[in-house]
């Protein structure tokens, strides 16, 4: 798939064009997800006292939060070549507002459980996100502009667990008591996400230069595929071993980062005896580094691009997943509540400039079925999550030994980067591309214009 007139440069002060509107419009409706995917994990000690739950059943509400994820962002992707991103967002973000808002009708574990699952299908949003900025923005920029939305997406992360405390607080100086008060708490996501979802579908569109339906009816853009295409589409990125470690890769840092975004309030909770508000808000700060994190790993990629081209990209990779391990395993061994402050803040810059990189690769593996490549690497993500929620949910293992373990994982998983090769003809046409989108002006730096 071509698509003309992408931008080679960001302007993030402006909502003029297509294409920044669609990068707003799709980091903000990602940074909102989080309030309804991980909006409970912050007020998950008060759940845990109001259900009576357990450790194996809260890891047990990890693993069913991520899990449905893996599966949908399989088909989001493919969804997004058929039927665009502006419509695949706007129904996503409308019907994933239902689970979260139902959340308040919830008394049992199963139903929490249930809850969980279920909302755990707006996560397919971040491929979305990657989709739409992918097909917005040229060579040149494209990976800054990719970590950027997603960054700032993951963002919600932090904000997440900042905010979730303080609503909830606010619900009870309303004379509402605790066991009410989480539940009310959810339904104020819910009613943004659905907000958000209708303003996806006014304010933004798919291309540069139209929607998809307008395209093809113009013969700018190939026909939508049926079923079988759909599925063909989906096959030729599954059959590309480059894929699968990419979804390795990143299996072994966003799927670390949704990890540490469940466990990271309860884990400061009850290892250094500090308050809600105060273990949220540290617990904040890890997923607050995505501000810039993420953004840095994605300038970087365009960087080393522009010096070893596609080549760079891929060592770069491998270099943030590698100090990603080690700072994980330096963080599980912290019991000095100031060190393992500092050390997550390490932690947190690797694994999301980790991220960064990887998305910087995703668009020049095959840009004739992108949906499906995104949808793949994207799920490893939840994969990732889902197995390191194991780590999580056994009595007999705790926090500090799961996380020593995962850092273990992701040193082994960075080598998966370096399976990323492109062919001498690929290389020299990404390079050539890169050279044409950049101009005079081959910094793709952000632009404050």
């Amino acid at each position: 798939m071509e698509i003309r007139n992408k931008a080679n440069r960001i302007r993030l002060f402006t909502l003029k064009t297509p294409q920044m509107r669609a990068f707003h419009f799709s980091w903000f409706a990602f940074h909102i997800c989080f309030f309804g995917w991980f909006g409970i994990a912050p007020l998950m000690a008060v759940v845990r006292d109001d259900l009576g739950l357990t450790k194996t059943q809260i890891g047990n509400t990890i693993i069913a939060s991520v899990a449905i994820t893996v599966v949908v962002r399989l088909a989001i992707g493919v969804l997004c070549d058929r039927i665009g991103p502006r419509r695949a967002y706007t129904w996503l973000l409308c019907l994933g507002a239902l689970p979260v808002m139902s959340m308040a009708l919830v008394e049992s574990f199963e139903a929490f459980l249930l809850a969980r699952l279920a909302i755990g299908a707006i996560g397919a949003s971040f491929v979305i996100t990657q989709y739409h900025t992918s097909i917005m923005f040229a060579p040149n920029v494209v990976g800054t502009a990719n970590a950027t939305s997603a960054g700032w997406g993951n963002l919600g992360g932090g904000t997440t667990q900042i905010l979730m405390p303080l609503i909830f607080s606010g619900i009870l100086m309303l004379g509402v008591n605790e066991a009410l008060g989480w539940r009310l708490a959810m339904v104020v996501p819910g009613i943004v996400l659905f907000l958000c979802g209708i303003g996806y579908y006014f304010f933004t569109q798919d291309a540069p230069d139209g929607n998809f339906e307008t395209l093809r009816a113009r013969g700018e853009l190939p026909a939508a595929r049926g079923e079988h295409g759909m599925g063909q589409s989906f096959a030729t990125a599954a059959r590309d071993i480059r894929v699968w470690a990419l979804f390795v890769v990143y299996a072994a840092s966003f799927g670390v980062e949704l990890t540490i975004n469940n466990i990271a309030a309860i884990y400061f909770f009850d290892n250094f005896d500090l308050t809600l508000a105060t273990a949220g808000l540290i617990a904040g700060l890890f997923g607050l580094m995505n501000v810039f994190a993420r953004t840095l790993g994605g300038i970087f990629s365009d960087l080393f691009a522009r010096n070893s081209g596609l080549k760079g990209r891929v060592r770069w990779l491998f270099i943030a997943m590698l100090c990603e391990g080690i700072a994980l395993m330096f963080f599980s061994q912290m019991h000095v509540l100031t060190l393992a402050i500092a050390i997550m803040l390490v932690f947190s810059l690797f694994v999301q400039m980790a991220e960064g990189a990887t998305f910087g690769v995703v668009p020049f593996i095959n840009k004739k079925a992108l949906g499906a490549v995104a949808g793949i690497v994207g799920a490893g993500g939840n994969a990732g999550a889902v197995a390191a929620g194991f780590l999580f949910r056994s009595e007999s293992l705790s926090y500090q030994q799961g996380l020593f373990y995962l850092g273990v994982a992701v040193i082994l998983a960075a080598l998966c980067a370096l399976v990323v090769r492109f062919s001498p003809e690929v290389e020299a046409e990404e390079s050539a591309a890169y050279r044409n989108a950049a101009g005079d002006d081959a910094s793709g730096a952000l632009s404050l214009r």
